[in-house]
Parts: structure tokens; C-alpha cells; sequence
């Protein structure tokens, strides 16, 4: 059975409408999911579990708000903290080679905001290639992120069909029909590219 690692970074989580719904249909799944504002409250990371939490999963899930058109602050350090040079990216970094990187996401402003004539002045697809940049310097695979926008006002029955996808989606991965020819970019980083310690 495929190993998933559900990595949930949400500030606020008793405000959450998504993130905390959709971690709760995760768990009674029977999906472990490792909510980090509850692990690191004084943003230690402990990087040694982290890395031994993702070397066990096949796909790792990043499931947070979109914050400022990026991660959460606790995530990003989560990020900078356990993808190390040497063990994600770089010389003798491939533990996470392989390996699927899914984006489950919500946004506060609705779908059309995000186009060129709305107030955030681009598609969603534009805030993408860090997360997809990443990825691809760890040597995993990114899949088509899922998102819902408009998350604080959205209709009950749209947030109940975006859990049905979720939970879908986690019961069917890897066999979805869009990434069965994808494959993991490659990113080479020589071994000068940090400072020789």
C-alpha cells in the first residue's frame, strides 16, 4: 500500500474551514496527518524526525492556506530547515528522489481574482513555480495541486464536493489518469554551489 505523508501547516487552524475539514476527512480515512503548528508551537523543527517522516512516504502532501501567494511561515521554515543540501538537493541529496509532492491548497479571494483583470493581477498558475521549482531540485514529482478558492465564503455543498475530491484522490493515488506519463524533473546542482564547510 503507498505510504502518505499528509504535512498540514495552518496558522490559525481553529479558524480553518478547509484545511482543518480536510484534515479531519484525512485522519478518519485512516490517513496520519502531521499538523506542524500543533509539533513545532515554538518553530524548533526537530529536522532528523521530519526527514525520517518523509524517507517512509511515497507522497507527500503540503496542505496549507495560501498565504501572501505563498506558504505559511512555519511551513516555509519547515522547508528551508528539512530540505537540506546534501540530503533533498545537491550532491549526494536524493532521499526524496522519486517521490510525489501533491499541493492541497485554499485561497481567501475567489477564482476570478486571480486572473489579469482581478485585483491579484494573475492566474493561480503564476504563484506555482517555487512549489514546482522545489520539487523538481528534490527530484519529485509535482502533481496538479487542488485547490479551492474563495474558501471563507464558499457554499457548503462546493466545500463538501471539494472534500470528495480530496479523499478520492488520496484513495486512487498514484492511478491518476493525468500524471500517469509525468515523470520527475531533473535538476543538477554541483557540489561548489554552497561554500565548502
Amino acid at each position: 500500500m503507498p505510504r502518505i505523508l499528509i504535512l498540514l501547516a495552518h496558522p490559525q487552524l481553529a479558524h480553518s474551514r478547509i484545511g482543518a475539514d480536510l484534515a479531519r476527512a484525512a485522519r478518519d480515512a485512516g490517513h496520519a496527518v502531521r499538523d506542524l503548528y500543533a509539533l513545532y508551537p515554538d518553530y524548533l523543527v526537530d529536522v532528523a524526525a521530519e526527514q525520517a517522516a518523509l524517507a517512509d512516504a511515497d507522497l507527500v502532501v503540503w496542505l496549507h492556506p495560501i498565504h501572501w501567494y505563498g506558504m505559511p511561515p512555519l511551513m516555509k521554515l519547515w522547508l528551508d530547515e528539512v530540505f537540506a543540501f546534501g540530503w533533498a538537493y545537491g550532491p549526494g541529496g536524493q532521499a526524496l528522489a522519486g517521490k510525489d509532492l501533491w499541493l492541497v491548497s485554499s485561497t481567501g479571494g475567489p477564482e476570478a481574482s486571480y486572473a489579469p483583470g482581478g485585483y491579484n493581477r494573475h492566474f493561480f498558475d503564476a504563484f506555482l513555480p517555487p512549489y514546482e521549482q522545489t520539487a523538481a531540485l528534490a527530484g519529485m514529482r509535482f502533481l496538479p495541486p487542488l485547490v479551492l478558492h474563495g474558501a471563507h465564503r464558499a457554499p457548503a455543498d462546493e466545500v463538501q464536493a471539494h472534500r470528495a475530491v480530496w479523499l478520492d484522490r488520496l484513495r486512487t493515488w498514484p492511478d491518476w489518469p493525468e500524471i500517469a506519463n509525468m515523470a520527475c524533473a531533473v535538476c543538477e546542482v554541483p557540489a561548489d554551489a554552497r561554500p565548502a564547510e
